[in-house]
């Protein structure tokens, strides 16, 4: 055949013009889907159109799917209405036009009898378990008990523990469509170039149905154009009808991740409200929350009607848009809850400030988080009345990003119901700092702290609250040292960044810290990093471990670093131990940055504050103060005022004179006698290093105070 046919694509012709809904009737289109695991030939003969797996879904119940067999129809029209289909259904069409016998069915060792070839491909390749398939068999004969007829390898897309979007690309390929090459960067190009060529319901429905344009070419020999649409499940029908009602000349349709949609369609074509207006125009999204009655003495859920809404695509594509929304603007957490008026509530947690970022008020909630439950693995989503802790992973702009998702049930102002939180931590392995100098502190902690690290063993302490950067910190550290020389253990509850090099060390119901770390004694340590000293068991293994010639790293929870020395001996742990293994103490903060395009100068601010502040009178005449300007248009930091943050520091090292005060320690360490002699011997406290960054310009008074408080 000719060279401009690609392999197991659809193709369009017809009359090329405009997309929009009201267009001059054209010449009839012709479309042909070459669906066979061969090089496609023209189809000759009357104008078909031969629809690639024609799978009946909830809609179209009344074509059958014996099986769990994928049957391809032929339709005698292509521009039919999308909720209906026209044409004498006569089974599966190879590219030659002739009907092909539907498959024998396959036994498989456990007697289960399988005929669907996407599933089959699955078993041969490995990728799904026993438990799977038979829980997904189970399923699928449930479901056609009760008319929904859909295909088994789409149930089993359901199960939260496969990777979904593994099963996609195995089902196109089965039905022998290529997957889409494209890069993010040339897609979303493209889609900015050719966006306003795409308007009104042809839009809409491309944006619900995930399938957009992703590249167009000319053909060498006849000159024409040919789209490359691409979508993450190219088999539904109803992608192939909206192609045809296009009226492009030629057109191809191939597969590409649904993660990888999204983000196109967000960043291309809709701003994130235009995106979520659409969605809620949607009339797959039902009104179901207003019709519960919260007087009611008892409430409870609907599991049926539960069910049927949570496999609505626009709450899937909800639940997607957050994941993509979220790792765009730099979030480093999503909390989704319902609140007492039964509404949806999503917040992201950017630069430290929860913000919240949509209400849905036209969705159930319990049906919205099943659909965050269902795509988290190792969560069970009829279980109401536990914590759950999870995990979901994504491609996101050509990016691997995992989430970690932990589930609590909280009070209801609904009688009846088992309310739930949901708060979902993005791990974006690309904001993993390795390079010290990129955290942002000042140049004496800096030195200060590489010092410390680059000694062949003592103790590095980490401390301050939940969110004040530890963790990064750390990890930026075990960098600097990493090398095939040295064997570098990590203790961890959980896991957050995966790190080359480092063996690091899940912990989980059989293995608990104070387990791991006499195990790790015992397997040739030259680094060891300890995720958190808790108590007293996990503080001595770890001091044993600085002790006996290696490089150990930790954290605590304190407010400052002399706090730090002053808990590991609450603890019980001996002076002459702690004054001897640690080598440095490190308090730190994360202090917003403002936004250098949009920032102003702050007029009037109060003297007798900035003197409070540690500003000396001079100071205060002589420093430009700078303030945040909220709710602009800067495209930068989108009206926040602020972008970014930066690590302020606490560094306390261990000289000989810090070390003689804590040996010379009674019942209790003198905390403010050792942070006096730290003063003396060059320690810049939060407050003096937030000070300087205020006297850059690069933050504000109020951040100052935001972050140190008032007291010193």
């Amino acid at each position: 055949m000719g060279s401009d046919l690609d392999r197991g694509f659809f193709e369009g012709t017809g009359s090329q013009g405009s997309l929009d809904s009201e267009v001059a009737p054209q010449p009839h289109t012709t479309g042909k889907i070459f669906a066979v695991d061969r090089d496609p030939v023209v189809l000759s003969g009357p104008e078909i159109a031969v629809d690639v797996s024609r799978i009946a879904e909830v809609s179209d119940a009344s074509d059958g799917v014996d099986n769990g067999v994928d049957q391809e129809v032929v339709g005698g029209e292509d521009d039919v209405d999308d909720e209906s289909e026209s044409g004498d259904f006569v089974g599966p069409i190879d590219a030659h036009g002739n009907v092909i016998e539907i498959e024998e069915e396959t036994t498989l060792a456990n007697g289960r009898r399988i005929a669907d070839r996407v599933v089959l491909r699955l078993i041969k390749k490995e990728l799904l378990s026993d438990d799977q398939l038979n829980d997904s068999l189970d399923e699928w004969k449930r479901l056609h008990s009760e008319g929904y007829k859909v295909p088994l390898w789409r149930v089993i897309t359901l199960d939260p523990r496969v990777d979904r979007e593994q099963i996609y690309r195995e089902a196109a390929d089965v039905y022998a469509f290529k997957e889409a090459k494209t890069s993010y960067k040339e897609a979303l190009a493209f889609i900015e170039a050719i966006a306003e060529q795409f308007d009104g319901p042809h839009l809409d429905r491309m944006i619900e149905l995930f399938v957009i344009p992703i590249a167009q070419f000319s053909e060498p020999r006849t000159g024409e154009i040919r789209w490359i649409f691409a979508t993450h499940d190219p088999t539904r029908p109803e992608v192939h009808r909206l192609l045809q009602k296009l009226r492009l000349r030629r057109f191809e349709l191939r597969y590409t991740s649904e993660s990888f949609i999204g983000e196109l369609i967000t960043e291309g074509f809709l701003s994130k409200n235009e995106y979520l207006d659409r969605l809620n125009e949607d009339p797959l999204i039902y009104d179901l929350g207003s019709s519960y009655n919260y007087e009611e003495e008892s409430q409870l859920i609907d599991e049926e009607a539960l069910e049927a809404e949570i496999n609505r695509s626009s709450l899937i594509n909800l639940f997607e848009a957050t994941l993509i929304e979220a790792v765009k603007k730099g979030a480093s957490d999503i909390h989704i809850f319902p609140n007492p008026d039964g509404q949806i509530e999503i917040n992201f947690r950017v630069d430290g400030e929860l913000t919240r970022w949509h209400l849905e008020e036209r969705i159930h909630p319990e049906a919205f988080l099943a659909v965050v439950k269902d795509n988290s693995h190792n969560v069970d989503r009829f279980e109401r009345d536990t914590a759950q802790d999870g995990s979901i992973q994504r491609r996101i702009a050509d990016a691997i990003i995992r989430f970690r998702v932990s589930i609590l049930p909280v009070a209801s102002h609904r009688p009846g119901v088992n309310a739930e939180s949901i708060v979902i931590r993005v791990l974006d392995d690309r904001k993993v700092l390795t390079d010290l100098s990129k955290l942002g502190m000042l140049d004496d902690s800096l030195q200060r702290f590489d010092h410390a690290i680059r000694q062949p063993f003592g103790m590095v302490i980490l401390t301050g609250p939940t969110g004040s950067g530890k963790s990064t910190t750390l990890v930026a550290a075990l960098h600097q040292v990493v090398t095939p020389k040295v064997n570098v253990l990590t203790v961890e509850d959980p896991v957050e960044y995966l790190i080359k090099g480092v063996r690091q060390i899940k912990l989980n119901s059989r293995l608990n810290m104070e387990g791991a770390l006499r195990s790790i004694l015992r397997h040739d340590p030259d680094i060891v990093m300890v995720g958190e000293m808790r108590d007293r068991q996990t503080a001595e293994l770890a001091i044993k471990l600085a002790n006996t010639g290696h490089l150990t790293f930790s954290t605590l929870h304190t407010n400052d670093a002399v706090s730090a020395v002053s808990r590991l001996y609450k603890m019980g742990i001996e002076p002459f131990l702690i004054a001897y293994a640690i080598n440095i103490v490190v308090a730190q903060r994360l202090l917003r940055n403002l936004c250098p395009d949009c920032k102003i100068e702050a007029k009037d601010v109060d003297p007798e504050l900035l003197s409070y502040l540690g500003f000396s009178e001079e100071e205060s005449k002589e420093i430009t103060f700078y303030t945040a300007d909220f709710g602009t248009d800067c495209h930068l930091c989108g009206g926040q005022g602020y972008k970014g943050r930066r690590a302020i520091a606490e560094t306390l090292p261990f000289t000989n004179m810090i070390r003689k005060k804590i040996l010379a320690a009674g019942e209790m360490i003198d905390e403010e006698g050792l942070r006096d002699t730290a003063r003396s011997e060059g320690m810049r406290s939060l407050r003096d290093s937030a000070k300087q960054i205020v006297m850059k310009g690069e933050t504000s008074v109020e951040e100052m105070i935001r972050v140190t408080g008032t007291t010193d």
